[in-house]
């Protein structure tokens, strides 16, 4: 091996190991956050959760001086199980899991927020707040997200976080200013930026950072402080720029449906153990909304809902729907992938009733199959799903 060579595998075998040092320590703060928001309580700061829909704009909660936290948590079966007797068990996946975190009180975070701000999008997210306003001795804040983009759908919107605006003003005791709130879109913005760096570079055909992996970043960014998540984040950036990763046959996959929550990676991990790279994905709830920023000129409360409500690409049985069906369709033929596995959340009727227009859409526009898998967090699911992975990346992978 000549001394190019050597000093080029060094250098990788570097790059690696700062973005796995990077990974290791963002994992040891996500285990340490309940601990450390306790601390923040004690120091007087207001801790604000919020449900991951994508609605609620977090700049706001860090203009006032709190500190937003998302209840992003899933994939486990325990918390669906308990819930059943605080809410029906039709109740979709993840908004039955949503009460019973708190209810078990596994999830430190679930008890130590001061407000639950959930932007009502359908009925099952309207029944998980209704569930924490019954049950837990919390204050829910709710605003409504129209269906549908028109003008009076953005004045509705605007009207919820500007009330918004003003609840955490009185909860928080602080005055948001156009400049506190200019700071923190500022610091989301460049979050954004770099998350979507980190994406892109998942089309080349060797990518030098996992999905998995950039699944976890995300859902990071939804929990830790943004000065945490900010340097992490630019670190792992610099470390993969212009890399590739390891030479892989893998049938290259976009992961799409309903919530892709935080310890939901089950999924990701058995379409690995498939045979499969799931290489992009799309999320109605449970990851951060990357791709779009917020305008931080002129009206800023303005800006936040352009960003938030107008421009977002909106969930399953929101209007315009053609706009998730042309991004999806836009991703997978930007990032080269040979199928779609979407994954759904049980109950959840918006998602199921779509699911049987995904099939044609994708074969008609791009030539690929789809693969549906409907999920209750439940281990008996484990097997008829890994089968069915293992014939669709089998079938794709020919």
């Amino acid at each position: 091996m000549n001394a190019a060579k050597r000093v080029g595998r060094g250098n990788d075998r570097e790059r690696r190991d700062r973005i796995v040092q990077a990974l290791e320590k963002l994992t040891q703060q996500m285990k340490n956050r309940g601990a450390e928001l306790k601390e923040l309580k004690k120091q007087g700061k207001k801790i604000v959760g919020y449900f991951p829909g994508g609605y609620f704009p977090e700049e706001i909660a860090y203009a006032a001086g709190a500190v937003p936290v998302a209840l992003n948590r899933g994939g486990d079966h325990e918390p669906v199980e308990v819930s059943g007797a605080y809410m029906s068990r039709w109740i979709y996946t993840f908004g039955r899991a949503n009460i019973g975190y708190r209810i078990l009180g596994t999830e430190p975070i679930y008890n130590l927020i001061d407000i639950y701000i959930v932007p009502v999008t359908d009925n099952h997210v309207r029944i998980v707040a209704d569930t924490w306003d019954v049950f837990t001795d919390m204050e829910i804040f709710r605003f409504g997200i129209p269906h549908t983009k028109h003008k009076w759908g953005v004045d509705y919107y605007l009207h919820g976080i500007n009330s918004l605006k003003t609840k955490l003003e009185q909860l928080t005791g602080n005055k948001i200013t156009d400049a506190k709130l200019k700071e923190a879109i500022d610091l989301s913005n460049k979050e954004r930026e770099l998350l979507t760096e980190i994406s892109l570079s998942r089309k080349s055909a060797r990518p030098p950072i996992s999905t998995r992996d950039f699944i976890f970043l995300n859902h990071c960014s939804m929990v830790l402080d943004k000065k945490v998540t900010v340097p992490a984040l630019q670190e792992i950036a610099a470390s993969i720029r212009g890399k590739e990763g390891p030479e892989t046959k893998r049938p290259r996959l976009l992961l799409t449906g309903t919530t892709l929550a935080y310890g939901d990676y089950r999924i990701l991990d058995m379409i690995d153990a498939a045979g499969g790279m799931a290489v992009i994905e799309e999320f109605g709830e449970g990851v951060r909304h990357y791709w779009e920023k917020v305008n931080s000129n002129g009206d800023l409360m303005m800006a936040l809902a352009d960003r938030y409500y107008t421009r977002r690409v909106p969930p399953a049985w929101h209007r315009p729907g053609t706009e998730r069906q042309e991004l999806v369709v836009k991703l997978a033929r930007e990032f080269n992938v040979k199928g779609v596995v979407w994954y759904q959340m049980m109950n959840r009727e918006s998602d199921e009733f779509e699911s049987y227009w995904y099939p044609d859409i994708l074969k008609k526009q791009v030539g690929i199959p789809m693969l549906k898998l409907t999920s209750d967090y439940d281990s008996v699911e484990r097997g008829p799903f890994s089968t069915r992975l293992e014939t669709f990346v089998e079938s794709i992978g020919r």
